[in-house]
């Protein structure tokens, strides 16, 4: 389904951030989805973070662990996946504030210009906020995976206008890099009531 079910912050702090790597296949069938997700479990040292169905009728599969039982699982998931493979990657210790975004169900105190990068899948989406969170002195507000979006996924920020430009230019090099981006902006000054929307 396309229904925004989010997981509360708690879940997302608690579950993923003892976890030392963490790996994702993104997929364009939900059939194989299942079979990646077996796969991937069987072939690595890892724990199952999130297996879910996505909008545009898309799988991901997220796990956790070691650095090398997770990249042994997604290695595994990407050979099993054949032509549904749509994205994949593995990061060793993925920023903290990543978590939180991912998990954020309560708007978040804001300051300053409001950034946003948005993309065609969920994997690089990820990856561009690690690099964001990483870089950037800003504060990372959500990280939206393919809810209720047709399939894309964004990431918002906040922080002074120097920091957000900085931010979202990190953020969109990954997203080019990899044909991906959509859009990014930098908002200076936005309306209060612009906030209000971000979460």
């Amino acid at each position: 389904q396309c229904a925004n079910s989010r997981k509360p912050t708690s879940f997302w702090k608690n579950n993923f951030m003892a976890e030392k790597s963490v790996g994702l296949i993104e997929l364009s069938s939900i059939a194989a989805g299942f079979q990646v997700a077996d796969t991937m479990l069987k072939a690595g040292n890892v724990r199952l973070l999130l297996s879910r169905s996505i909008c545009s009728g898309k799988y991901m599969v997220l796990v956790g662990g070691e650095t090398a039982g997770v990249t042994a699982a997604v290695e595994a998931g990407c050979v099993d996946a054949g032509g549904c493979l749509i994205d994949s990657f593995v990061i060793a210790n993925l920023h903290p504030d990543v978590f939180v975004a991912l998990g954020r169900t309560q708007p978040a105190e804001t300051n300053g210009a409001l950034g946003i990068i948005e993309s065609f899948n969920v994997a690089t989406l990820i990856q561009a906020a690690d690099a964001v969170a990483k870089t950037s002195d800003v504060q990372l507000l959500e990280v939206r995976l393919a809810m209720a979006m047709g399939g894309k996924a964004f990431c918002s920020m906040t922080g002074d206008v120097s920091s957000v430009q900085a931010g979202v230019a990190a953020g969109r090099a990954v997203l080019a890099e990899a044909g991906v981006l959509v859009n990014a902006v930098v908002i200076s000054r936005p309306h209060p009531d612009v906030y209000r929307e971000v979460v």
